[in-house]
């Protein structure tokens, strides 16, 4: 492997992280949303459309709504797997990794990650179609919201994500229980990199149904929180922490007319 090699593939790959940010702002803002995702005026205009209505709808039809749910988890899911990444370049040295392999453990770990984005594609149709959220992909119902917020918060707690997240943030210790050689080995690696962390981090994309899956600043928020997850240094300090404020925003969410009308001295 060459110095030269090394510092293009991984120029290469911060580069398309970039590009799907890009792409990410430059679709919120033709749908006239701003940063946190509320809409503009034509934006609430889009928003409140009939998904039945007899025209091409962009956010109603699976092709247009697989992309922009790809380009999402290139922009978020690909920044959590500096560190799998980094690991894998030290059994380069230590093992017999290589660079073909490093490019295997990547491919498999994203085609993972475009499965999900095809299953969330045809969910948030489902959700579209039948009521739950509107055009922009925000939940109607203020309960619905809470809901997610809850289940989403509550999993923090469970075994599935301790397994997952064991994994997901300790993936030295994958690699050497599951090594395999060359392109294929690597991608059987990231294959199975791949399902443990969509399992650990699955939640955290159906949050986009709560705020809006064009919300940029909750997919900010959302990659920050699982690099933190996935950092070996404090992975499994942040987990649990986090799933408690999620159910403290649920209970936000939930008594959010009560709120105000406190606030306001009603």
């Amino acid at each position: 492997m060459t110095p030269i090699l090394r510092s293009t593939l991984w120029v290469a790959f911060f580069g398309l992280v970039l590009a799907a940010w890009a792409m990410m702002y430059i679709m919120a803002m033709d749908m006239d949303l701003d940063l946190l995702g509320r809409p503009g005026e034509m934006g609430e205009m889009m928003r409140r459309m009939d998904p039945r209505m007899d025209m091409y709808m962009p956010m109603a039809t699976f092709g247009p709504l697989f992309v922009m749910w790809g380009a999402m988890m290139a922009a978020m899911m690909l920044p959590t797997m500096v560190p799998t990444l980094r690991s894998y370049e030290d059994l380069m040295v230590s093992a017999d990794g290589t660079r073909a392999g490093w490019i295997g453990v990547l491919l498999g770990y994203f085609a993972v990650w475009l499965v999900f984005a095809a299953a969330i594609a045809a969910l948030q149709l489902a959700l579209l179609f039948g009521g739950v959220i509107d055009m922009l992909g925000i939940a109607r119902s203020r309960w619905f919201a809470a809901a997610l917020l809850l289940a989403v918060g509550l999993f923090q707690f469970t075994r599935t994500k301790e397994i997952c997240h064991g994994v997901c943030h300790s993936p030295m210790m994958y690699f050497l229980g599951q090594w395999r050689t060359g392109f294929a080995g690597g991608l059987r690696m990231g294959l199975g990199l791949g399902a443990f962390c969509a399992g650990c981090c699955w939640g955290f994309m159906l949050l986009g149904f709560a705020g809006g899956v064009m919300n940029l600043a909750w997919m900010g928020l959302a990659t920050l929180f699982m690099v933190l997850e996935k950092l070996p240094q404090i992975g499994h300090r942040v987990t649990k922490p986090l799933g408690f404020a999620l159910i403290c925003g649920a209970g936000a969410v939930a008594g959010w007319p009560l709120i105000t009308t406190t606030l306001h001295g009603g």
